[in-house]
């Protein structure tokens, strides 16, 4: 029996070219089908990430309210020392408007869309968004 093995393995050296060739092919279906799905979760990502930073500015304008009790020195660089996580990343924080009682602040992922928290004088809270690339839902809301 093992002699039957041993000659068995000695007999086959490799595989076929046909067998290469049937492989690879599947590899590049498999690849086809997987890049661009990998491609599209990351400018989601990305736009994940621009609205992540604009609650974060969200949330430093309300802890400037806090200690300000007004939102006019409100602005970028303020947002980054209240709170620093806001200066790191891809996506780029503005602050589009800010006075004594409302602001808004915008976030612009690296997909090109954008999304803005607008709080008014009445404390109505807004989300908005422009873009194309997907991340901003078809109602302009978020």
């Amino acid at each position: 029996m093992l002699h039957k093995l041993r000659k068995r393995a000695q007999d086959e050296k490799g595989f076929t070219l046909i067998e290469l060739l049937v492989v690879i092919l599947i590899i590049g279906i498999l690849a086809a089908i997987a890049l661009p799905a990998f491609l599209n979760q990351r400018g989601k990502a990305q736009d994940t990430e621009a609205k992540s930073q604009a609650r974060t500015a969200q949330t430093a304008m309300e802890t400037l309210y806090t200690d300000e009790q007004s939102y006019l020195s409100g602005d970028e660089t303020k947002l980054i020392e209240i709170e620093p996580a806001l200066g790191s990343g891809n996506a780029t924080l503005k602050v589009v408007t800010h006075a004594a009682d409302n602001y808004e602040v915008m976030s612009t992922s690296k997909t090109g869309d954008t999304f803005s928290i607008k709080k008014t004088n009445t404390g109505v809270v807004t989300r908005s968004c422009t873009g194309t690339k997907g991340g901003c839902p078809t109602g302009l809301t978020w």
